[in-house]
């Protein structure tokens, strides 16, 4: 049986150039700013390649039995100076807390994501480069 790969969402229009993007399940997400507050369109383009990204990490490690007890990911990307303004390159900051994690498994899962599952990444990085980093925080840390 064929999986159905099509997505579909609706955007509706709050004012100012706020958005409510509402999926088929019903699960709802705010895009646009107001009065300087918010998440702009392209701020939850980056909010999408992370939890993309730590959602490919957190199934890996969970796999190789080093489940994580937190996990949190600083985004930054840098734009184009030019219209479109696209991200030219992206930095991830990973940091992973748990018990026993080796640090060569967690470099893997960051590498299996970002080169064979997150398929933000992958349309992401046809214009930016992706350069991320991680650190283990002790055992028992909260990021």
């Amino acid at each position: 049986m064929t999986e159905n790969l099509w997505r579909e969402i609706e955007a509706i229009w709050q004012g100012d150039t706020v958005f409510t993007g509402k999926n088929t399940e019903g699960a709802q997400i705010q895009v646009g700013k107001a009065n300087g507050k918010g998440i702009s369109p392209i701020e939850a383009v980056l909010v999408a390649l992370a939890a993309c990204t730590g959602a490919d990490i957190v199934s890996i490690m969970n796999k190789k039995r080093q489940p994580l007890t937190s996990l949190k990911i600083n985004a930054r990307g840098l734009r184009a100076n030019s219209t479109p303004s696209t991200f030219v390159e992206i930095h991830l900051e990973f940091i992973f807390s748990g018990n026993h994690l080796i640090e060569k498994d967690l470099a893997q899962a960051i590498h299996l994501s970002e080169k064979k599952y997150c398929s933000v990444g992958a349309m992401l990085s046809k214009t930016a480069k992706i350069h991320p980093s991680f650190k283990i925080l002790p055992n028992h840390s909260e990021v």
